[in-house]
């Protein structure tokens, strides 16, 4: 939707629509060909501050979300610190962006590595006003411009910017990386800034063992089960030990620690030894910049969705692709069959400090009774893990039924796995059977699943109700599609595939609808997010809508029929600050004209707040 606001001091119009941000991850590689090039190791200067003990409030390699943190993140006391350069060299690109690092700058030094400054608040120098020109000629908020190596050339501890919190920012502080000639980013703590200090070793909260195939069992049953750890010094355990048989899955639940700081760091060294010998080790050193979205096979990326709790697996799925494990270990699980198994667990940070987690996992043979199991308060309940659905049913006594699978009009009736507590637990094995729905003595169970989607090659898949393209590699591990269609209050709902899944990379979707639209510029497709709605950038064509996504979900057609609004905040002859809110679809576009001339508006999208930025300060806004 539109919105116009005239104002009598200074005749500013706003027309608003939704938002597009930018990313300040995107693949650069300066040209360093005209810098003398450094043999020896540089000696960077810590770029807040240099001097005084920093707080971080981030590291590299550390797990976020969506990807590996690739830099610093150095706390800062509110806006406007003073930013220097690490080193001599030139600055060779600048953005400015709504979203990603916001107001960004990029240095190439002579040893090869790129230095980049995001989040910040204002250029400072030639370089920011050359930035706030182009801003204008172009008539643009955002700008990306790429310079040559005698254009703005830079000293060691030269001022760059004033710190601030733009784009993704979650509050005021610089994020600060070191990329190298291969554009990947390496750890900023090798230059050995005496500004960081750390003593502390990571903290260690849970150990969580999971069943990887299904002939595995923890503590007799099948799944995944997380064990809280006790705490002496810096070694941690499990009170007990763990009953075990077959291929066993280790993940822990970590983070690191540094002194005077509230903040949680990422944890860069594990190894885990199995019987005194080394399967597994991990070291991130390095973020490829292209690859970062890998992470989602690093963590249990089931549990970070359900739970918000990130574990690092400690061993490899196949669909695994990061280049950060030795080849001179086992990459493989733990296996128990006859024996007990010691598993010892080292957790290191940068700088040297180390946590242990130690337990026993005690052999303990397959059986079909078990009084471990603990009783459910649920009539049934079912989870895929791998290729394996369990499916758990409280016992109806003497008019206790067999269990029925029923697929495409067939049924099977399978054997009790395991038993106990009044409950009996089936596992059936997806890829021979992929039921539309399990008849129990408590009831039935329906499914949606349509079909099982490989994780490495190009698949296609088509229906009355959508039809998706999977690119290569873009699953992690086979995926068991489902798809539902729901409609309520004359409203499609098309939930497609699980949000407890992750994609590598996009896929593209067709959706079919079924009810009759008009179509208009304020119809659009929505992804369903909790209570809210996050618009998505889609194409109609046939009565058909296409879009790419990287996130499986519930989608649905809406309209958006409010304009946003536009609350003035404060507007003098100085400056313009205005808040502008949209209820639905987000702000597009947002321009200012004063007395007819274009003038620099920056958007801050996580305040919805938009304040004017002139060419030249000596210069008022003149009254009309």
């Amino acid at each position: 939707m539109r919105s116009c606001w005239n104002l009598k001091l200074s005749e500013i119009v706003f027309f608003s629509l939704f938002i597009f941000c930018g990313n300040a991850w995107a693949q650069f590689s300066p040209d360093k060909a005209l810098l003398p090039r450094s043999l020896e190791r540089s000696n960077y200067l810590f770029p807040i501050k240099p001097g005084s003990t920093a707080t971080l409030t981030g590291t590299m390699g550390e797990l976020r979300n969506t990807h590996f943190h690739a830099g610093l993140d150095i706390d800062t006391p509110g806006i406007g610190v003073p930013v220097l350069s690490a080193d001599d060299g030139y600055i060779a690109r600048a953005t400015a962006t709504t979203g990603g690092y916001g107001n960004v700058l990029y240095v190439a030094h002579r040893d090869g590595n790129t230095t980049v400054y995001g989040h910040l608040e204002e250029f400072k120098g030639a370089v920011g006003e050359f930035i706030l020109k182009e801003r204008y000629a172009r008539k643009v908020s955002e700008i990306d411009l790429v310079f040559q190596p005698n254009q703005f050339p830079i000293s060691k501890g030269e001022l760059l910017a004033l710190s601030g919190n733009t784009g993704g920012s979650g509050g005021p502080h610089l994020h600060f990386e070191v990329r190298n000639e291969k554009n990947e980013a390496i750890n900023p703590l090798i230059y050995d800034f005496a500004e960081v200090k750390d003593n502390l070793a990571p903290m260690v909260f849970k150990v969580a063992l999971k069943t990887m195939d299904a002939k595995s069992r923890i503590n007799d049953q099948f799944g995944r089960f997380e064990f809280s750890v006790v705490k002496n010094g810096n070694t941690y355990s499990l009170p007990y030990p763990i009953l075990a048989y077959g291929n066993i899955g280790v993940e822990v639940l970590a983070h690191d620690k540094m002194e005077n700081s509230r903040f949680h760091y990422g944890i860069n060294y594990i190894d885990m030894d199995v019987n005194n010998q080394l399967v597994f080790r991990q070291t991130i050193d390095k973020v490829d910049l292209s690859e970062s979205r890998g992470i989602l096979a690093l963590m249990d990326y089931r549990t970070l969705e359900l739970k918000g709790a990130r574990y690092n697996k400690l061993y490899i799925d196949d669909g695994n692709r990061l280049d950060y494990y030795s080849d001179k270990v086992i990459k493989n699980n733990v296996l128990v069959k006859d024996e007990d198994t010691s598993v010892d667990i080292k957790l290191k940070d940068f700088n040297g400090n180390v946590s242990t987690v130690n337990f026993t996992l005690k052999a303990s043979p397959l059986v079909e009774e078990t009084h471990i199991l603990s009783a459910s308060g649920k009539p049934y309940d079912t989870e895929i893990f791998e290729n394996t659905l369990k499916v758990s049913v409280k016992s109806c006594g003497e008019s206790s039924q067999p269990l029925q699978v029923w697929e495409r009009g067939k049924s099977s009736t399978p054997a009790v796995t395991y038993q106990g507590s009044n409950q009996q637990v089936y596992l059936i094995n997806l890829l021979s059977v992929l039921p539309d729905s399990i008849q129990t003595c408590q009831g039935t169970v329906n499914f949606s699943y349509q079909d099982r989607v490989p994780s490495e090659i190009e698949y296609k898949y088509y229906s009355n109700l959508v039809d998706i393209q999977f690119p290569k590699q873009s699953l992690y591990d086979t995926a068991y599609l489902s798809i539902k269609y729901d409609t309520a209050n004359n409203q499609e709902f098309f939930s497609i595939g699980s949000r407890t899944i992750p994609l590598h990379k996009s896929i593209s979707v067709t959706i079919k609808p079924k009810l009759n639209y008009f179509q208009s510029r304020d119809l659009g497709l929505y992804r369903k997010e909790g209570k809210n709605y996050a618009f998505v950038n889609s194409e109609w064509a046939n009565n058909r809508i296409s879009f790419k996504t990287r996130d499986f979900g519930e989608f649905t057609l809406l309209r958006d029929t409010v304009p946003p609004t536009i609350t003035k905040i404060g507007l003098s002859t100085a400056a313009a600050r205005f808040k502008i809110r949209d209820n639905l679809s987000g702000i597009a576009y947002f321009e200012a004209n004063i007395n007819g001339q274009w003038l620099l508006m920056v958007y801050d999208y996580k305040t919805g707040i938009l304040k004017s930025q002139k060419l030249d300060n000596t210069k008022t806004f003149r009254r009309i």
